[in-house]
This record gives structure tokens, C-alpha cells and sequence, in this order.
């Protein structure tokens, strides 16, 4: 039988492209306008994708003059999102360290309701300096401390998801029972980080738990995503490490006795698609043209844990040498594994890594016709790289109308991607198992 890929729509600013709130067939709805977020969840419904997503931030970029990078908190604008959609995933971002169990629960469970089971949560533990600023603390949180918390943190929600039994909602009005008070349970949660009693003051959601989802892709990371994770973001930027890393966290998922098809890998693909690759490289080209490399420095230093880059020449080649060691950093470090692998491998200069970054911050960049796009999509899929993909249009909604019209097809016509939807929650979407209460 032939693999079947999943295709998650990752919505970000009007394009993934550095420059594409700047290009002119970009979306003229400000960033926020919830209409904007509901058109393109309903365009990718349409194109039968399995969800989509939306990031956040908890801090205001320091290149806010050049960068359209402020947008709306992703739970309230994805409850909107499920009301005007009907059958596509919700997936949306929210951190464990500067929030609560019981409120995250809540949320998510709410979504998971309303949107009649489409809901995830995208675990993040918060990387950014600037972000710990927000929340109190002067000094950032560890590396290792923030999975730490993590850990006990997603321990705490699934108790609380759990606290209620899939029958435990009556609602009879004849006999005057709303709820069977016997198939509700506190959590009575205590532990280093978190104090909890539960139980949570709503019933068990329609997928028993918001599918989870985790972008981890340090060894830390990892780990954490065998044990917790059932779809997977992550970047690479050549086929080799896409190969070794899917490889990789299969095992780890096995070693954490789960099944490998309940934790699906998806890398995120930014493709640039026109009727010949000469066009596509040519549209590539002038989003790189209308970029400002100083933005991109910026944004290079807050990867790298606010690390200044400034004395560094844009057009002199670089060497590992001249960024941290990504063992020391305690922000993005998977991310700083990719940035620094690629200049072992390739030697480039600072122009040429903010360029390649500018297009979707260190995950694949992609021209080609729509057949090539495709054929790239097969490989990944049929050579253990990839159970689907992030899909990151540059310019949003142009290449994404493209790749719905022009790519979806083909992947059709080969047998890898749905002709209609046969379920009615993400789980289904994903082909994952309801949990159990």
C-alpha cells in the first residue's frame, strides 16, 4: 500500500520569507485581522490538508521597525479559525514555562470542543532572553531545566484531560443528574515544580486529549518528544540529516515503548512554484532582494541566545568557529545545530546564511515546477525523512493557492495524499489512537 503523506499548513506573518509581508501578492489583511488566519485555515481545508498551525512568540522582536512579526495570541484566533471550518486540525502554540497546567488544560480542552476535536497543543519551553523578561525573570531558564519542568508540567494536563471519564457527562434532565460524581478524579498533584488538586472544571474533550505536537531537535529535545510526541516539527536543510534524525527519534520512540506511527515526523518545506524552475528561482531571487540583512543579523543573534554578530563581515566565509558552540547555548539549540552544520558543511559568508535563513529560518527552501515540488515531496516521504510535511508558503496566499492547485493534484494522482476526508478529528487525520481515560 502506498504511504499516505500528511500535510500541515504552518501560517506565519503573510509568508514565510523574511520580506513577504513586503511582496505584492501578499495578503493586504493586517496581521491582525482574523480574517486574514480564517481564509487561509478554510483555503487549506479546501485543499484537504490535515491541519494547520500557528506559532508565538512572548516577546517583541528588536527588529519590529523592519519585520512584520506581531500577531494575534494563537488560542483566541484558532477558536475563530474553528468556527469557520469544519474538518481541519487546529494546532496551536503555547508555552509550559510562563503559563499554568490548569489554565493550558482548560484552554485546550475548550478548543478541543468547540471545534468538535481538531484541537493540538504545540509544546514549546521558550527559548527567547527577552520572553523570560515578560515573566519575571531576569535570568533565563535552562536548557535542562526547562524540559525538566516540561516533563512534570505535561504530566499534570494529562492528569487533568484525564480527570474526567468519557461518560462522566449525563446531562439528564429527566432525572435531574447532570454528572456521574464517580467518574470524576482530583489529580492531587505535587511536585517540584507544580501544585495541582484538580479536577479539571470542564468534561474529557472529544479526542480524550488535544493531539500533542513538539518542534525539539536537540538530543533533550528528543528524548522528550519520544515519550510525549505525536506529530514532530523539525527543520534540516539537507535530505542526509532528514534521513538520520527520522531514523533517529523512531528509535527513541520505540525505546519509550510507544508504536513508531503514533509519532509522526514532519519537517517543514518552503517551496517557491512556478511553470519553470528558472521562474521559481527568479521569484526566490527578488524576495531576497527586497530583505535587510541587518534584520537578519538581528534575528541570527537572538537564535544564538543574543550572541553579537556585528563585527563579523557579510561577504568573508565562515567557520563554526565564529558562532557559540550550540552546547552552550541556552535558547534555540536545536536550531543553532542546524545553522552551524551548515556552515561546517558548505563554508558560506554571513550574506549567503542570513539569505538562506531569510526564506523559512533554517528549514528546506525549495524552487521548482510543481512536478518537481512533488517529486521532492515523494522522496522524503518514501526515503524515511518524513511521514508529510510543514508546509511553509514564502508568500501568503499566492504559494499557497499554487501548491493546492498545482501540486496537491499530483499527489493525488500518485496515491500519496487524500482525495476527501474520511475523519472528523485530527486524530483521525493523523491516524492516531484516542487515549484512554
Amino acid at each position: 500500500m502506498t504511504k499516505q503523506m500528511h500535510i500541515n499548513l504552518f501560517i506565519h506573518s503573510r509568508g514565510h520569507h523574511e520580506a513577504s509581508w513586503r511582496h505584492p501578492d501578499a495578503s493586504p489583511l493586517s496581521l491582525t485581522d482574523v480574517r486574514y488566519y480564517v481564509e487561509m485555515a478554510q483555503k487549506a481545508e479546501a485543499g484537504l490538508f490535515d491541519s494547520i498551525f500557528l506559532a508565538d512568540q512572548l516577546s517583541l522582536g528588536e527588529d519590529v521597525a523592519q519585520a512584520a512579526r506581531t500577531w494575534l495570541e494563537p488560542i483566541t484566533t484558532l477558536t475563530a479559525a474553528a468556527m469557520g471550518t469544519s474538518r481541519i486540525g487546529l494546532i496551536g502554540t503555547c508555552s509550559s514555562t510562563y503559563t499554568e497546567p490548569f489554565n493550558l488544560a482548560r484552554q485546550f480542552a475548550s478548543l478541543d470542543h468547540i471545534s468538535n476535536g481538531r484541537a493540538a497543543w504545540n509544546i514549546v519551553t521558550s527559548w527567547s532572553a527577552a520572553a523570560a523578561k515578560n515573566f519575571g525573570d531576569d535570568v533565563q531558564v535552562t536548557h535542562a531545566e526547562r524540559y525538566e519542568r516540561a516533563d512534570e508540567f505535561l504530566a499534570v494536563v494529562k492528569a487533568l484531560w484525564d480527570s474526567w471519564g468519557d461518560d462522566a457527562l449525563l446531562d439528564n434532565r429527566g432525572s435531574g443528574q447532570y454528572a456521574d460524581a464517580s467518574l470524576i478524579r482530583k489529580v492531587n498533584h505535587r511536585g517540584k515544580y507544580y501544585s495541582v488538586q484538580g479536577p479539571l472544571n470542564m468534561p474529557r474533550s472529544p479526542q480524550g486529549r488535544p493531539v500533542l505536537v513538539q518542534a525539539g531537535s536537540s538530543d533533550t529535545g528528543k528524548d522528550f518528544a519520544a515519550r510525549h510526541a505525536e506529530a514532530m516539527f523539525t527543520a534540516h536543510l539537507e535530505k542526509e540529516t532528514a534521513q538520520a534524525f527520522y531514523k533517529d527519534v523512531k528509535a527513541r520512540v520505540r525505546k519509550a515503548g510507544r508504536r513508531e506511527d503514533q509519532a509522526l515526523v514532519l519537517p517543514g518545506l518552503s517551496p517557491a512554484i512556478a511553470g519553470t524552475e528558472a521562474e521559481a528561482i527568479r521569484y526566490r531571487d527578488e524576495l531576497n532582494e527586497l530583505t535587510d540583512v541587518e534584520v537578519g543579523r538581528k534575528r541570527l543573534s537572538g537564535r544564538f541566545g543574543g550572541h553579537d554578530f556585528s563585527h563579523l563581515p557579510l561577504d568573508t566565509t565562515l567557520s563554526p568557529d565564529d558562532f557559540p558552540d550550540p552546547e552552550t547555548v541556552e535558547a534555540a539549540r536545536s536550531r543553532t545545530e542546524v545553522i552551524v552544520g551548515m556552515v561546517r558543511r558548505e563554508r558560506p559568508t554571513l550574506r549567503q546564511v542570513l539569505a538562506k535563513l531569510a526564506g523559512a529560518r533554517g528549514h528546506y527552501v525549495f524552487a521548482g515546477t510543481p512536478e518537481q515540488t512533488a517529486d521532492f515531496m515523494e522522496s522524503w516521504l518514501n526515503e524515511g525523512c518524513a511521514d508529510g510535511f510543514n508546509l511553509m508558503p514564502p508568500v501568503l496566499p499566492e504559494m499557497l493557492d499554487v501548491f493546492i492547485a498545482e501540486v496537491v493534484p499530483i499527489l493525488q494522482k500518485r496515491g500519496l495524499f487524500r482525495t476527501e476526508y474520511t475523519g472528523t478529528t485530527l486524530r483521525e487525520h493523523y491516524g492516531l489512537d484516542r487515549p484512554a481515560a
